[in-house]
């Protein structure tokens, strides 16, 4: 018998144990007590027919994600390649991150073609570009460079997706704005939205930005529903096959970053990047904060990221019972959960329609950021006096530190 399972059988067994002296007390007929074994099979194999159906859902998930990889892959060869841990990234290119003389001639001298110098602006990021050797894949060329350079920090331009779900059309009430002001700059990094909106500030970071998405206006309704009045908005998609690169989100969070905004919502997922992880970082240095979603890849997915980072508010999403999202992905932390299901957005084409996906989520906390005033701690501190406790008591996997903005969903 497994370890847990006797653990739990005892428990049981202790607790009826403990209530017979209290039934004799109520005089209660013995006929109407069902033998201790049957109570406990019952509950145990309940118990073992849920675990079993979440594992179940798991692999789905699981496998819709490796189905939408291998996808983009087939359809996208020519731009697009796994590197050394199996994540998509752009094909055929590497960065060197604090590259010194000696370290580009050795990279040169095993057949890596150097590139440019390309200054991150606004975070005082330098790489350069490396074209692998032909003779080998990016995974490959991954593996040698990191032999050859075990102290260099080296990375691949790996991409990140959308951490929206699914929409459908609807015939919807007009969509309001909320009766919040908010006026602090909130800026966005995720594909462009439709004519329809307006945003402050709009910058392309890849091949055909700023181009139309859903995924972008649905994201800039939510802001715009929730009060923010100054939205900015960094397109790192355009038609590009491999858009939502490292490279892009990092020029982006500079432009960002340097341009006053001192929140910014980033509702994508993607593996750990160094380059990512170091453009992040010099963000946060310089105060402003990121928030971003946990995907939806359900909980057997690796953890997202950016919302994986030290520092980054990673943000789950509910549903309108206030039930974790059941395709919800996990983080290596998680700070908050927002309403995420059947919430009210327009489309690219100005269209009403309802999504669902902790995408939306995210938003919603980074409208409730930038609508408190102080350092970082302090608009923490407040946030988490907004909070509501779901779950068990405390912080948890599931809830983070509480539900926030539970009475604003559009």
């Amino acid at each position: 018998m497994a370890p847990m399972r006797r653990i739990f059988l005892l428990i049981v067994a202790a607790l009826a144990v403990m209530a017979l002296p209290a039934m004799a007390q109520l005089r209660l007929p013995p006929l109407g007590i069902p033998p201790l074994g049957r109570v406990t099979g019952t509950i145990v194999n309940t118990l073992e027919d849920a675990n079993a159906e979440v594992t179940r859902v798991s692999e789905d998930f699981l496998r819709i994600r490796d189905n939408r990889i291998a996808k983009l892959l087939r359809d996208h060869p020519d731009a697009i390649e796994r590197d050394n841990n199996g994540d998509l990234a752009r094909r055929g290119e590497l960065f060197l991150l604090d590259a010194d003389p000696d370290a580009l001639a050795i990279a040169r001298k095993a057949g890596f073609v150097i590139g440019d110098n390309e200054p991150i602006d606004g975070l005082g990021i330098e790489l350069v570009r490396l074209s692998v050797p032909q003779s080998l894949s990016l995974a490959e060329s991954e593996d040698v460079l990191r032999a050859l350079l075990p102290d260099a920090t080296i990375s691949a331009d790996s991409l990140h997706f959308p951490a929206g779900g699914s929409n459908t059309l609807t015939s919807l009430a007009m969509l309001t704005s909320s009766t919040t002001s908010i006026r602090s700059p909130v800026g966005m990094i995720d594909g462009a939205p439709g004519d329809h909106a307006r945003p402050s500030a709009m910058r392309g970071f890849a091949k055909g930005a700023p181009y139309p998405s859903n995924h972008g206006s649905a994201i800039v309704s939510l802001l715009d529903f929730s009060g923010v009045q100054d939205i900015r908005v960094a397109d790192v998609y355009g038609t590009d096959p491999a858009g939502g690169n490292a490279l892009a989100i990092a020029k982006a969070l500079g432009w960002l970053t340097s341009g006053g905004a001192k929140v910014i919502t980033i509702s994508l997922v993607g593996p750990r990047n160094a380059l990512l992880e170091r453009a992040i970082a010099s963000a946060h240095r310089q105060g402003v904060i990121i928030v971003a979603a946990v995907g939806n890849d359900g909980p057997a997915a690796p953890p997202a990221y950016p919302a994986s980072y030290e520092g980054v508010l990673a943000v789950t999403a509910v549903d309108g019972r206030n039930r974790a999202l059941i395709e919800a992905g996990k983080a290596v932390h998680l700070d908050y959960a927002a309403p995420g299901a059947d919430l009210r957005v327009r489309n690219v084409a100005g269209k009403r329609t309802r999504v669902r996906g902790t995408s939306f989520a995210v938003p919603l906390v980074a409208a409730r950021v930038a609508a408190n005033d102080g350092s970082r701690s302090q608009i923490i501190a407040q946030l988490d006096r907004e909070a509501v406790d779901l779950g068990r008591k405390g912080p948890d996997d599931t809830f983070g530190r509480g539900l926030l903005c539970s009475s604003c969903r559009p």
